[in-house]
């Protein structure tokens, strides 16, 4: 099969796996079933995954590739730290509570007593590559005199907290159905003026 095919075939395999996983949940989502839905053979999924796991893991490295891919973006256009931060959050919400994330992570859940595997695969692909991309703003901002920075990690941490909160935790366990562009523009510019009072309180409120 050619490269371009495969990858268009291997799209509607995870397409069909999203699907089965919100109808079915993680431990029904038999690779079986999920062939099935693709039109696919089991032995093909086997032989492009391994496992279950590894195929949940796919789609939990490219979820994680299309958010860092928003964030190296926003980086690229070289703006103002605290305008990228400003444009970043809704964004990051946006991403991060979407409903194939929150299935993500409540498949994380289901496989923490199985394997564990999938939980370490959001922490690599997704955390550990999204928040140095958070935190080269913040470097960003120390070096253009923005902020008053001494740890850009921790500046990270402590926006992330900002902007998401409890949210994800909420979506997860179905407390929260989700929120809209108006609630999500109000939290990342609350983080942000936050993130001004607590490394630049010298700076005007905007």
């Amino acid at each position: 099969m050619r490269p371009d095919k495969q990858l268009a075939r291997r799209r509607e395999i995870e397409e069909a796996a999203y699907a089965v996983l919100a109808e079915k949940g993680y431990r029904g989502a038999s690779m079986l079933a999920i062939a099935r839905r693709a039109g696919a053979s089991n032995e093909t999924l086997y032989r492009w995954y391994g496992t279950k796991q590894g195929l949940f893991r796919a789609l939990v490295e490219e979820n994680a590739h299309q958010v860092a891919a928003r964030l190296r973006h926003a980086l690229d256009r070289n703006e103002d730290p605290l305008d990228t931060l400003a444009g970043l959050g809704p964004e990051l919400l946006a991403l991060l509570l979407a409903d194939r994330a929150i299935a993500l992570n409540r498949a994380a859940a289901a496989d923490a007593d199985d394997t564990g595997s999938l939980g370490q695969a959001l922490r690599e692909a997704g955390r550990d590559s999204v928040m140095p991309l958070i935190a080269a703003v913040f470097d960003q901002a120390r070096r253009t005199g923005r902020l008053v920075v001494e740890n850009a990690s921790e500046a990270a941490e402590i926006y992330l907290g900002l902007l998401v909160g409890d949210l994800q935790v909420r979506r997860v366990t179905g407390a929260l159905a989700g929120i809209g562009a108006e609630e999500a523009a109000r939290r990342a510019d609350r983080a942000v003026e936050i993130i001004r009072r607590l490394y630049a309180p010298e700076l005007p409120a905007v």
